[in-house]
């Protein structure tokens, strides 16, 4: 092996190293299946040819007007063919993708938009309002709008801006892609709540977003031609980053604009999908939905289910109705998921319905693209015992992990502490390695797939004038997993109703962050003053 000491002439060249991008992909796609449909949204039906198309009408488009690498557009766009073509043409115009999640509030929009010094944002005309109102709360120079309207969905153009398809009219369609020179390069920059209720921006890399694409198909059990339904938000880590893997295995993605019950099964149906991601909510949605709802389809759709273990009646259920449901877990910071339960048919095939679901509910084992996912004591970085009761804090490395907080070093190095991701979840591991979490750290609430930081709604519920003190705590809920629920200590002489506390919340968050219970009482505390939530969580659970 003396040879391999010597590696004279051993060089990076434009031969044997090409920076790893999922831009890659599509340029690929259009040339080995030009004639297979890339798109499907409603009446919308693309080629991958025709794809390749409008993303390079969009990227020369971007240029004209005066977007250059580096630059931040931002989108607020439901899941639409217009949001798929930017998870491609912004990147391929060297800019960097913010796609905000249409959920948030006016201030949050603006703080982003502010944050990123966002030079165009991409808006649905049903969230012109929420942009307009956004721009007017800005500090800083507003971006450029581009009107992107679905008047099919019942959201005509207004007339006040330029068009995407006027956009598209700008551009060519043989115009060459900004490649990277590096795949360290930036292509998305993607805002989570995380703990502290203000904004933190998770900027993803080239290599990263390249490599996740590549092991989703082997843990997804993947072949060529997948038929991709797109509930999972694309502002949502960027659609788990499933709209950049579709080209790699010729697949056709399905855009779902409303998630319901209906159009889920119409598109099984009409479409013959085959692979579809979503929160549990989504699971309870197919099960209980009304015969009307219903279609009948012959094949097994595959799914992937993440925010929060699916509750076992639920996979009970689902798994006779044609669907094969695993269980995967990560975050922002992470792409979207980064574990998997991997199913151990020889260990587990006789195990009972009931048995079936505890092993499913398990967040499970790194994916293949992953390097090393563990559990530790955060203090010592130390491996915890696998014995399915120590528990400590989910730790991660890898390539598809952020390269960081967007100006937060202080943030990116808090989380970096140590060589691994700081997740602040909280697991056990089985000694087969699977880990599963036992309690969420920093009191996150996951309601529906979103996360919630509890200490934002604190803020919110302190600024009423009755309020003396509050703490928000989740609670569990059928529908969407969990919801906030808020308690509440009133200053002496003072008075408010539930309804009051939470139309006053509601006015200043999102609707999904307004606590949906407030009980009035007094907070248990330490005897230093510090608020005890464990007990706050039991009370929630039997209310």
């Amino acid at each position: 092996m003396g040879w391999m000491k010597d590696e004279t002439g051993l060089e990076k060249t434009p031969a044997n190293f090409v920076p790893l991008t999922p831009l890659s992909h599509l340029a690929r796609a259009a040339r080995v299946f030009p004639t297979r449909t890339a798109v499907i949204d409603g009446a919308h039906r693309k080629t991958y040819a025709q794809y390749h198309a409008r993303v390079s009408r969009l990227a020369s488009a971007l240029a004209k007007r005066g977007i250059t690498p580096g630059d931040v557009v931002s989108t607020l766009l439901p899941n639409t063919y217009a949001h798929a073509e930017a998870h491609f043409g912004v990147p391929a115009a060297g800019a960097v993708l913010n796609a905000i999640n249409i959920r948030l509030d006016v201030a949050t929009v603006a703080y982003i938009f502010d944050h990123a010094e966002s030079a165009m944002v991409l808006a649905d005309t049903q969230f012109l309002p929420l942009v307009e109102d956004a721009l007017r709360a800005m500090e800083g120079p507003a971006p450029i709008i581009i009107e992107v309207p679905d008047a099919d969905a019942g959201h005509p153009a207004t007339g006040r801006y330029t068009t995407y398809e006027e956009l598209l009219d700008e551009g060519d369609p043989t115009a060459p892609w900004h490649m990277p020179q590096d795949e360290w390069e930036s292509i998305a920059l993607n805002y989570t709540s995380g703990t502290t209720g203000r904004p933190k921006g998770v900027v993803y890399h080239h290599r990263g977003a390249y490599l996740i694409t590549m092991g989703t198909p082997i843990s997804w059990r993947m072949t060529l031609f997948p038929i991709y339904l797109t509930i999972v938000p694309m502002f949502h880590c960027n659609n788990w980053c499933h709209t950049w893997m579709m080209p790699a295995v010729g697949g056709t993605l399905v855009c779902c604009r409303d998630i319901t019950a209906s159009a889920i099964y119409n598109a099984i149906a009409d479409e013959g999908v085959t692979h579809m991601g979503g929160a549990p909510i989504v699971l309870n949605m197919l099960v209980n939905a009304k015969d009307a709802d219903r279609r009948a389809f012959a094949h097994t759709v595959e799914v992937f289910t993440a925010g929060a273990p699916p509750a076992a009646a639920t996979l009970a259920a689902i798994e006779t109705m044609g669907f094969h449901v695993t269980q995967v877990y990560g975050l922002t910071e992470s792409y979207g998921h980064a574990t998997e339960c991997v199913w151990q048919d020889s260990d587990w095939a006789d195990l009972d319905a009931a048995a079936r679901a505890g092993i499913k509910a398990r967040q499970g084992v790194e994916l293949p693209n992953m390097h090393h996912i563990t559990v530790m004591d955060p203090e010592t970085m130390q491996q915890i015992p696998m014995d399915s009761t120590a528990t400590g804090e989910i730790m991660m490395r890898g390539n598809a992990i952020m390269k960081g907080y967007y100006k937060n070093p202080e943030a990116t190095a808090e989380a970096f502490a140590g060589g691994y991701f700081h997740t602040g979840d909280i697991a056990v591991q089985h000694p087969d390695s699977y880990i599963q979490i036992a309690d969420r750290a920093k009191d996150i609430i996951i309601s529906g797939g979103e996360n919630i930081s509890s200490v934002e709604v604190e803020g919110a519920l302190m600024h009423h004038p009755a309020v003396s003190l509050c703490a928000v705590v989740a609670k569990p809920d059928d529908t969407w997993g969990e919801v906030p629920c808020a308690f509440v200590e009133l200053k002496e002489g003072a008075e408010a109703t539930e309804a009051e506390i939470i139309a006053f919340v509601r006015e200043r968050l999102a609707g999904f962050k307004t606590p949906k219970r407030v009980v009035f009482k007094e907070l248990p505390k330490t005897s230093t003053g510090k608020i005890q939530k464990f007990e706050l969580r039991g009370i929630a659970k039997s209310i």
